[in-house]
């Protein structure tokens, strides 16, 4: 399934169109805008015809891919009384690059401005009320109620554009290409029936409680879509992973971090992706699409088989899954597991590609 690419954005009385020579923003009503050309306020933003305007007018990789099954005898298992160290990203104000200095100065900017509407629907509420508790007449009612409306909808599209930015792409051909290929290597991994967030890891006090494992996990479900972040404008669409408290968006030459402290921002050229297959012991139900290569005990003994001193001791599945590791040197720190085994491999050329093209 191919990504769109629109040619045109609106944001609040404003439309941002976008053409061969550039882009051009215009303002008004349908029949009669105002606006101006081409030749207008931008900045040309990285390579390939990547474009970022103001909402106002007044990448190589580190690439590690292991494609290899770790040791039969290191299985990880998902555990929540092991004292375990968080995997996590350092906080996104510290994630940056010379690149997106002032894209992200104006997506967080901005994003710190309060939003009208809540107040002004306030203040609207407050003075229906009191105009119902004095009995006024219902003309005076009527009217405060159409004004109110007015300044609602003035409140919106005031805070459409005070807090929203815009980014245009404009793409050539090798850029639109390893883009899609970014795409279809996602669309793979949301297939996948088990994806997990990697919140803490650690090693085993004692591997007769861990099911012989030395690597104990602590795991949540993550959520794979397509959209865009909040009070940002763009003409195509962006693949977002859930990475805990933190939202990865993978765009086509950076990835925006957002969290509720602000945005971050790594580039491709600053990624280190590993990619490589892990055995895990499964305490839940395996997904239908994932393999298993072996079972143990919950509890097993030193020659790995049950130890009958535990009532409640059945036996678990080791299922083999695949694990993607996103980290920088700024501070990216995100770990994931797929039940596909080596579905990791088209996303990872597909990073090596967009990177590459950022080379150019």
């Amino acid at each position: 399934m191919g990504f769109y690419i629109r040619k045109a954005l609106t944001v609040g009385p404003f439309r941002f169109n976008l053409s061969k020579s550039g882009i051009g923003v215009s303002a008004g009503i349908k029949g009669l805008r105002f606006g101006t050309g081409p030749r207008g306020n931008y900045i040309h933003m990285g390579r390939g015809g990547f474009y970022y305007r103001k909402t106002l007018p007044a990448g190589g990789i580190r690439p590690s891919s292991n494609s290899a099954e770790k040791s039969p005898q290191l299985p990880a298992y998902e555990v929540q009384e092991t004292a375990l160290t968080e995997i996590k990203s350092v906080d996104v104000l510290q994630m940056s690059d010379s690149s997106s200095t002032e894209l992200l100065e104006e997506i967080n900017l901005k994003a710190k401005k309060s939003r009208l509407v809540p107040w002004v629907a306030s203040v609207f509420v407050l003075v229906i009320y009191l105009l119902n508790v004095d009995d006024n007449p219902s003309w005076a009612i009527i009217l405060t109620t159409l004004i109110g409306l007015m300044a609602l909808v003035y409140a919106y599209y005031k805070d459409q554009l005070r807090k929203t930015v815009v980014m245009f792409y404009n793409m050539e051909p090798d850029v639109e290409l390893s883009f899609q290929k970014l795409h279809d290597a996602f669309d793979k991994l949301r297939a996948c029936r088990g994806a997990w967030h990697i919140d803490a890891s650690g090693r085993a006090h004692d591997k007769k409680y861990e099911a012989g494992a030395d690597i104990v996990l602590k795991r949540s479900g993550t959520n794979l879509r397509k959209g865009i972040p909040p009070f940002l404008k763009t003409n195509i669409e962006i693949p977002i992973i859930s990475a805990g408290k933190q939202t990865m968006y993978l765009f086509p030459d950076r990835i925006l971090i957002y969290a509720t402290s602000g945005v971050g921002a790594v580039s491709y050229s600053a990624l280190e992706l590993e990619v490589s297959s892990s055995r895990f012991i499964e305490s839940e139900s395996v997904p239908g699409d994932a393999r298993i290569v072996g079972k143990t005990w919950k509890y097993v003994n030193k020659s790995g088989g049950p130890d009958k001193r535990f009532k409640d001791n059945r036996e678990l599945p080791i299922a083999l899954y695949e694990d993607i590791y996103f980290k920088s040197a700024s501070g990216l720190n995100e770990l994931f597991s797929f039940s596909q085994a080596g579905i990791g491999k088209d996303f990872f050329e597909a990073i090596k590609a967009i990177n590459e093209v950022g080379l150019h």
